[in-house]
């Protein structure tokens, strides 16, 4: 009797607390009616597979499919030389409307060279953009990284990305954890777009899978725009699985799909462990995401931890970027002691976000530093045995964290941690009718007791 009382209790909570989830987990909100562009638009420039100096150019243009779509292409040093290279077209029909994409392959482009190109389609063309490739076996470059973005209509991203991107001219490329886009929806599709402006068209842009991009199902579903969009997945797939490796000057870039289920991410961990083994280049970088360890909560993201975690340390991954959790914070490992000093070693596990949303955390003692109630990009630096990474806070753009992973072949890598010097930002408006927000601010509360040193005492 006590047993049928215990279960039958416990199936009553779970059923409450499916049902007091049931909105968040699968209410998908409607997408409003569109009609697609007449002229090509949604320009995007990216990589096409392992190769830097590989380039895919995508975009859309009216709802039916025209064959004569294509791309001209010419080298800055070649004259009057037009390419003129056919493009790959497919019409989508999404929950409210429907538009044709097309995508162009660029290959053996020349090394250092600047060209320029545009987009025809079906007698329409685009103004002609620019883009270059840079010296090979080089083993200096940048990069900038962010989190999460998805933002509402109208939102500020756009000037924060330009701003970022005019004071650190030396980026190659953007890379993004997920979440681009607030929803699988073309209004939202439009201010991403909006966001990357001029930046999409000039600099290649690669991004992972968040689970904003899917469809709230009670099976996740991945629209077929989303490949369609950052074409590179059209070719890169591992089954169902958007998977995707770059070779980039001494660097190889690793994305993931953290969002599928334990079947999918068991994939994932095979082909990842496969391309790790045959692996040659100095420095590894991993992307995607849900954290492998999360600031949300003790227990979650278990199935990505334990799928991807081991093969991180196994196969000397340098830095973890990832996303999701929409707040600041960064770990490092502890090395061997040799002196009376902490001595850190990779990897290096990020969580950043640059979206218009923040969310209550907990703080883990693993983490190094914290940032809450802001949005953050990250500049990345390699030469030779160092990579730099720098934090910046999109508002003031001010130099928020900063690390050093330097390479020794005799030893573990060292971190040298900078960051520890700068204030950490804990600021929090406290909504005192919410019981969770309260509890938050005693969360910080406690926190910033514990770790005087580390908080700006203005705060």
């Amino acid at each position: 009797m006590v047993k049928k009382w215990l279960w039958a209790s416990i199936t009553a909570i779970l059923i409450l607390w499916v049902a007091s989830r049931w909105h968040v987990w699968f209410n998908m909100p409607d997408e409003p009616p569109y009609v697609a562009s007449m002229e090509p638009d949604r320009i995007l420039l990216t990589f096409g597979d392992s190769l830097e100096d590989s380039r895919n150019v995508s975009w859309t243009c009216d709802s039916v499919l025209y064959k004569d779509a294509y791309l001209e292409l010419a080298e800055c040093d070649s004259g009057n030389v037009t390419q003129r290279i056919e493009a790959q077209g497919e019409v989508f029909k999404s929950r409210n409307g429907k538009a044709c994409y097309y995508h162009v392959k660029l290959r053996h482009l020349h090394a250092n060279k600047r060209y320029f190109y545009r987009v025809n389609t079906h007698g329409k063309h685009t103004p002609w953009y620019s883009f270059r490739t840079y010296p090979k076996k080089r083993d200096a470059f940048a990069f900038m990284y962010v989190g999460d973005v998805q933002d509402s209509i109208g939102g500020k991203t756009n000037e924060f990305l330009k701003k970022a991107l005019m004071l650190h001219p030396e980026t190659e490329m953007l890379l993004c954890g997920g979440d681009l886009t607030e929803r699988p929806a073309d209004n939202y599709y439009a201010e991403t777009f909006r966001n990357l402006d001029s930046i999409c068209t000039a600099m290649p842009i690669v991004t992972v899978t968040g689970n904003h991009d899917y469809l709230k199902t009670f099976i996740r579903k991945l629209e077929r725009r989303f490949s369609l969009t950052f074409s590179y997945f059209l070719d890169s797939m591992i089954g169902e699985n958007q998977v995707f490796y770059l070779n980039y000057a001494n660097t190889e870039f690793f994305f993931l799909d953290s969002n599928r289920e334990p079947c999918f991410l068991w994939t994932q961990r095979q082909w990842l462990e496969k391309e790790l083994k045959k692996s040659t280049a100095k420095w590894k970088i991993l992307v995607l995401h849900h954290p492998l360890y999360s600031i949300s909560g003790t227990y979650n993201n278990l199935s990505q931890r334990l799928m991807f975690n081991g093969l991180v340390n196994k196969y000397g991954i340098d830095l973890v970027l990832q996303g999701h959790e929409h707040e600041y914070a960064r770990m490092t490992i502890p090395g061997d002691k040799e002196t009376t000093q902490e001595i850190k070693t990779t990897p290096v596990y990020l969580i950043s976000h640059c979206s218009p949303k923040n969310y209550r955390i907990v703080f883990d003692e693993r983490f190094d530093k914290y940032g809450l109630s802001s949005r953050y990009y990250q500049s990345v630096k390699i030469q030779g045995d160092t990579l730099q990474l720098a934090t910046y806070d999109v508002y003031s753009h001010s130099l928020y964290d900063s690390l050093n992973i330097i390479k020794n072949s005799k030893k573990n890598p060292l971190v040298l941690d900078f960051g520890r010097t700068i204030p950490e930002n804990m600021s929090y408006e406290t909504d005192l009718k919410n019981k969770k927000s309260r509890k938050f601010a005693e969360r910080i509360s406690l926190y910033c007791k514990k770790h005087p040193e580390r908080i700006n005492p203005e705060q």
